[in-house]
């Protein structure tokens, strides 16, 4: 028999030990640990900001379905990993022993890399559903008293899809309420173009996105720093190709959302050979640690470099479908590797994204991830917005069931499938 320990149950976590547990063998032990007890639907984060979701509606309790699925649940952080011991110390003192682990961590949020910045400094985040929890309160303080507001992205940052995604929702909750006209709007980014997404684009993904800004009064700033967040102020450097200063301004706000960088957690950094200088797990093309061959990792905790230089550095995203194909490629190596077998499984890593508007959207395919692409198509419509609810839907109502298969893949491929499109956005 052996035991394998999956490190985290977010969305890579939860249906890597769903899947998991169908790859290996019958006597294999499957234990889940992470530091909530409970599920919560990352990408409704944004509704629930401005009041369009309430948390319990998309949040899984995981205890019940782990025991269904004969997994064991251990909703307890973990405070250190120690490889050389194939040993996990958690932060109540016990420790797990494991032959083989799957780190699923997630990130680590780094607020703390700027002056005032984040849910404990001055700016909102939907990062996490009690952010975005906190964010809504701040939000329905800021429809009483409306001013300037400013959504974006800091320096180093992974994630541009939901920064874009809740510039239009907030644009749409403010139109919805009749007081867009009192709201300056700006969208404040480290890309070096609008649209660039850590991906040097998809499509027209720049084409579009300034469209969409243009028609709904949205200024931007891009290739900015922020240097520090004051109550109401947040002072930014504009910087040039070369590296240097090209201004610094002082942006006045009423209401701000901005996303973090990403780094390690604690847990898993600082360790030669597993983890890179931001703390991000280590990986071959089988989703394998170097250093420790019984060492996996999944999702965004996995460390990817970067597209080339940009003036402001910007990480490069991992979205749902590209976590999804690191799941199912990693289940189906260790089922190999407990057989005595040599892994064979290469996740796709491509990308695939539904940005809801509120009430529409833009999508795009990226078929590599990294350019050069087989597909590269971004497209705009009511349509997407339509299927963002389906696959929320789809998604909470396996996930609940327990249902092991790539959920993000079968729901966006449905419903956004190149050969299927027309048809999609038809209704």
């Amino acid at each position: 028999m052996a035991h394998f320990v999956v490190l985290g149950a977010g969305l890579g976590g939860t249906i890597m030990a769903y899947e998991l547990r169908e790859a290996v063998r019958k006597e294999d032990k499957v234990t889940v640990v992470t530091k909530d007890p409970k599920y919560h639907f990352v990408p409704s984060n944004p509704w629930i900001a401005v009041g369009w979701r309430e948390p319990e509606d998309v949040t899984v309790d995981l205890a019940p379905v782990m025991k269904k699925k004969g997994i064991e649940f251990v909703p307890v952080a973990a405070e250190k990993l120690h490889p050389e011991e194939n040993r996990l110390e958690l932060v109540d003192g016990k420790s797990i022993s494991y032959d083989y682990l799957v780190i699923a961590t997630g990130p680590e949020l780094a607020f703390d890399e700027i002056e005032g910045f984040g849910p404990d400094g001055n700016t909102q985040s939907i990062c996490h559903i009690d952010h975005a929890t906190k964010a809504r309160e701040a939000f329905d303080a800021f429809m009483k008293n409306p001013g300037p507001i400013i959504v974006g992205a800091a320096q180093g940052a992974s994630c541009f899809g939901p920064a874009y995604e809740f510039t239009f929702i907030l644009n749409t909750a403010l139109r919805r309420a009749k007081i867009r006209d009192q709201v300056k709007m700006t969208f404040v980014s480290p890309e070096p173009y609008i649209g660039h997404l850590g991906l040097d684009g998809v499509g027209d993904t720049k084409g579009l996105l300034e469209s969409e800004m243009r028609e709904n009064d949205i200024k931007w700033m891009t290739s900015t720093r922020i240097k520090k967040v004051e109550p109401g102020k947040m002072t930014v450097e504009e910087i040039a190709d070369d590296g240097s200063v090209k201004a610094e301004k002082e942006l006045p706000f009423a209401y701000s959302m901005m996303l973090p960088a990403f780094r390690g957690i604690k847990a898993v950094s600082g360790i030669e050979g597993l983890s890179n200088p931001r703390g991000f797990t280590i990986i071959d093309k089988h989703q394998r640690n170097p250093k420790y061959p019984n060492i996996f990792a999944i999702g965004v905790c996995v460390a990817i470099p970067p597209m080339g230089p940009t003036p402001v550095p910007c990480g490069v995203p991992k979205t749902g479908f590209m976590i999804e194909s690191m799941v199912t490629a990693t289940a189906q190596n260790l089922g190999q590797i407990v057989r005595g077998e040599e892994p064979t499984n290469v996740a796709t890593w491509n990308a695939v994204c539904l940005a809801d508007f509120g009430d529409s959207g833009i999508a795009f395919v990226a078929q590599p991830q990294m350019p050069p692409r087989n597909t590269n198509w971004s497209s705009t419509g009511k349509w997407v917005h339509l299927a963002k609810i389906g696959y929320e839907k789809y998604f909470l109502r396996k996930l609940r069931k327990g249902k092991s298969e790539p959920y993000y893949e079968k729901a966006t491929m449905h419903l956004l499938g190149i050969d299927r499109l027309k048809a999609v956005k038809k209704g």
